[in-house]
């Protein structure tokens, strides 16, 4: 499952998470001023092959089904919120989505098994990791072509772009390892232990800390970009809760940088962590 929310704001005033597995969930807060933003909220369905269309406008019904490729998960906005793009695990491509037509409009080639993806910072490339493939791609979008690929360790799934958009950072679930690559080089130049099987990325507004969900380890590593070394870890332990059963996996962030929103999967609770004090 994936969600991705258009419009010009996202107000969280509670989040009750019941007999949910909060471990595939992944928010993408995308926030746009621009007029043409619907407001809609996009929801992936990987089993059933469909972007859902929700409108908070109509008491959040679902308005629209839009087909897509198989195994849709991961969404990002492109071109100022024109396109959404889907990323389809099972049918090895990326699906472009025209928010005005809310339809499959194009197909983007990709490694076998697509699980996550990021945008360059100018939008021209797609950096794709491909679990299958034990690889990321640098895919041009404009002529779907692989610009370069880079060898990763085993299922590849987070994905993280810098500010400066020099250098990517790539989860390996199977290696326990954070690969750092240097985009100009197209290698790897550094690796990063952290828990056990890392998921997702949380970058945080000052640029300084990349945040790392290790899902059976029940931890958040927290990054030093700077060093390259994990500077703090966080635990979580809701109370009644065995430490097997916290596994966290989707990670936000308030609109203001100052509170991480972190699934805690098997233990359906969202932990809320402030990112100063951690």
């Amino acid at each position: 499952m994936g969600v991705s929310i258009e419009g010009s704001s996202l107000t969280l005033t509670g989040i009750a998470v019941r007999g949910l597995a909060a471990f595939l969930l992944w928010l993408v807060l995308s926030v746009s001023a621009d007029a043409r933003g619907t407001g809609y909220v996009f929801v992936s369905h990987e089993r059933t092959n469909n972007v859902a269309v929700i409108d908070p406008k109509q008491d959040y019904q679902i308005i629209k089904w839009i087909p897509t490729s198989h195994r849709p998960r991961d969404m990002k906005f492109r071109d100022d919120h024109r396109q959404l793009l889907v990323a389809c695990g099972d049918d090895d491509v990326i699906d472009v989505i025209d928010l005005s037509k809310l339809s499959v409009v194009d197909h983007i080639p990709t490694g076998p098994s697509p699980e996550m993806f990021e945008l360059s910072i100018d939008e021209s490339s797609l950096y794709v990791s491909n679990e299958e493939g034990s690889s990321v791609q640098q895919i041009s979008i404009a002529d779907k072509v692989i610009v370069q690929e880079i060898a990763t360790g085993a299922e590849p799934e987070g994905i993280a772009v810098a500010p400066d958009g020099k250098t990517l950072y790539v989860t390996s679930e199977v290696t326990d390892m954070v690969h750092v690559i240097d985009l100009a080089e197209g290698a790897v130049t550094d690796n990063i232990v952290v828990g056990t099987r890392p998921r997702r990325f949380l970058l945080l507004p000052n640029g300084k800390e990349l945040w790392v969900s290790n899902e059976l380890s029940g931890q958040v590593s927290v990054i030093d970009r700077a060093t390259n070394q994990v500077s703090a870890t966080i635990d979580f332990l809701p109370t009644g809760f065995r430490q097997v059963d916290v596994t966290p996996v989707g990670m936000t962030m308030t609109k203001d940088g100052s509170t991480a929103i972190v699934t805690l999967g098997r233990a359906n609770h969202i932990a809320f962590v402030d990112t100063a004090t951690k």
